[in-house]
């Protein structure tokens, strides 16, 4: 969304000066993710000259050790082959403070390397605050900036913070999150971020919908039968197993990345693309999805956990022998549900939603699948039945959008055929090196808050989701594991549509 208008068009607009902090740092987002992003960036052009990075965390490293592991990391992670001359001039900006997140001495000398790194590299005091911490360090490490007077704005200097996800566990803690930072930054400060909001085709609904005339006119319940909206995972939880534990896929995935989905999907048009317009219309989403009444989660959503199966015919094991997870595990891996957004645009038009891990492929995509055309016309044609419109966007791994529509087959005889109009990014465009967190951090560095929630949007996300957590932490399931790892889910995810007389796409994918 960094985006502004010269004489020559729009161009891409280069971060403000700042130094970047990220609290910890010695932790994998930073050198799988963070630092290729920022290396992007510059590789780009759209980092700033005046640009200083500090690492933060309580590993007993010397600047001199950040810079070297850094200097290693960057050339197994980084999205295309790194460039000495680039990399240099990045590394040379770089410093470590060693502390605990919750002493004060520690966030004083964190201020001396702020005021350091001003003088050096002309920073302007603007400070981004990256927390790429454990959830319960969030209010702690904002109480200290507060405390240490890090995180005030004066002589037009800006200081911003971003905030990864979970962002609290429920809605009583997102609230309770929500008004402890907010007693030290305003909202305007506060960045939560969601890192599919990075991923271009996510970017270019908006862009899709409004900018094509002849799909807008169509984007609603006249037209569209039913939205399905798919998040999968070949992956197990891995080493993170103790995490998933307390969060399990509904926590995980549906309150943020997918409700976001949702907003993109069924947002109203906004009156601009200011941050605020285009977030007032996701909100307004949110706000209308009715939350499934307690007690009708039994019927309208489904939970599961993966057992043992056979992943790309290799044997997979089941999630409750993983590591740090109870052999008795109650947490799901899967979840699917089916939701109404209670408005005009979108009245009785139900969005089914899944996510899961160990599932048949990996992919997110939405999927809008339109209302049949009427049969009348070929009721004396061999044509048995005519075919939905299907409309999806692959949000991944291969980002795009495709068509399927009905067409004649060549012959003496009216036979129908379904044909696919497929666009990828790639194949128009190029696929320029990316983490998906190069945007995100650029329009923080702007202050564009365009791509991230604000407190509303989280807590209503929470809101929806409340009920399901609140009823499958009152009645254990009893069947757990109730899919294998390799499918796609259990079968009663299979009958939250059948009821309907629908189907999930891939249902006949063996």
């Amino acid at each position: 969304m960094a985006i502004e208008e010269n004489g020559d068009g729009a161009q891409p607009r280069i971060g403000d000066p700042c130094t970047m902090v990220i609290f910890g740092a010695g932790g994998d987002l930073t050198k799988r993710l963070l630092v290729p992003a920022l290396y992007n960036l510059k590789a780009t052009r759209l980092l700033p000259d005046e640009f200083s990075l500090i690492g933060f965390s309580g590993n007993k490293f010397s600047a001199q050790d950040f810079r070297e592991a850094q200097s290693k990391d960057i050339r197994e992670f980084a999205t295309t082959k790194v460039d000495d001359e680039t990399w240099n001039w990045f590394n040379e900006r770089i410093d470590y403070v060693q502390g605990d997140f919750g002493d004060p001495a520690a966030f004083k000398r964190l201020a001396d390397a702020i005021a350091k790194s001003e003088k050096e590299h002309n920073t302007k005091g603007n400070c981004l605050f990256y927390l790429a911490v454990a959830p319960r360090f969030f209010g702690v490490v904002v109480k200290q900036l507060g405390d240490a007077g890090l995180v005030s704005e004066e002589n037009g200097r800006w200081r911003r913070v971003i905030i990864e996800k979970p962002f609290g566990h429920d809605l009583d803690s997102a609230k309770a999150l929500n008004k402890e930072i907010k007693q030290v930054l305003d909202e305007k400060q506060i960045y939560r971020i969601d890192h599919y909001l990075g991923k271009e085709t996510v970017q270019n609904l908006m862009a899709f919908r409004f900018s094509n005339g002849i799909f807008e006119p169509t984007w609603n319940s006249r037209y569209i039968d039913h939205v399905q909206i798919t998040a999968s995972e070949t992956v197990g939880v891995e080493q993170r197993g103790g995490y998933y534990e307390t969060s399990g896929a509904l926590r995980d995935m549906v309150p943020n990345h997918v409700m976001q989905l949702i907003a993109m999907v069924a947002m109203e048009p906004p009156y601009s693309f200011e941050a605020d317009a285009i977030r007032d219309e996701k909100a307004k989403v949110l706000h209308a999805i009715s939350p499934i009444k307690p007690e009708e989660v039994l019927q309208e959503a489904v939970r599961g956990q993966y057992g043992a199966g056979s992943m790309n015919g290799k044997p997979a094991p089941g999630y409750r022998t993983e590591p740090q997870v109870n052999p008795e595990s109650n947490t799901e891996t899967y979840a699917a549900m089916k939701l109404f957004v209670d408005n005009w645009r979108w009245a009785r038009v139900p969005f089914y939603i899944r996510t899961g891990k160990r599932m048949k492929r990996r992919l997110t995509e939405v999927a809008i699948q339109f209302k049949r055309a009427p049969f009348t016309l070929f009721r004396t044609t061999g044509v048995e039945t005519t075919m939905p419109n299907l409309l999806v966007v692959h949000v991944q791994p291969d980002e795009g959008i495709s068509l399927g529509f009905s067409a004649k087959i060549p012959g003496p005889t009216m036979q129908l055929g379904q044909v696919h109009m497929n666009f990828k990014y790639s194949d128009y465009f190029g696929a320029a090196p990316s983490t998906g967190y190069e945007t995100l951090i650029l329009d923080c560095m702007i202050g564009d808050a365009t791509l991230f929630q604000r407190d509303d949007m989280v807590e209503a996300g929470w809101r929806i989701v409340t009920p399901l957590l609140d009823l499958w932490k009152a009645l254990p399931a009893r069947e757990f594991p109730n899919y294998p790892a390799g499918s796609w889910g259990p079968k009663e995810a299979d009958h939250l549509l059948e009821r309907d007389g629908r189907q999930w796409r891939f249902h006949n994918e063996k």
